[in-house]
């Protein structure tokens, strides 16, 4: 079965929002690993700047090689439909374990995005 962990807040920089989620998820996480009725773990962190990629990475990697053969990844965003999407995957992909993968939902990503000439 795979199991939710979901994670509402960590620190804005990178090195204090990791340190927040050794100290205070990370033990949480292997607890639910250890259930014996778990067979895959989502972590969902809220979205971050890409300077919290590389221990988010290592992160979903370290934890995925110590709970082999259960599958662990962890997902950066907030509710909608890309998240749910990206859960939806994980949930039918045996084969994807140690990953991180950054959410963000269509109407959010082009809310930013140039004005082309027909558009305006």
């Amino acid at each position: 079965m795979m199991r939710r962990l979901e994670v509402n807040f960590l620190p804005d920089a990178a090195l204090d929002a990791a340190a927040a989620f050794m100290a205070f998820q990370l033990p949480a996480a292997r607890a639910i690993l250890d259930q014996a009725d778990c067979t895959a773990l989502t972590i969902i962190l809220p979205p971050a700047p890409h300077d919290h990629r590389d221990w988010r990475l290592a992160m979903a990697r370290d934890l995925a090689r110590e709970a082999t053969p259960k599958r662990v990844n962890i997902v950066g965003g907030t509710a909608g439909e890309a998240l749910t999407a990206t859960l939806r995957f994980l949930s039918d992909a045996p084969g994807v374990t140690g990953q991180y993968l950054a959410c963000h939902d269509d109407t959010r990503a082009t809310d930013h995005a140039p004005v082309r000439a027909s558009q305006a």
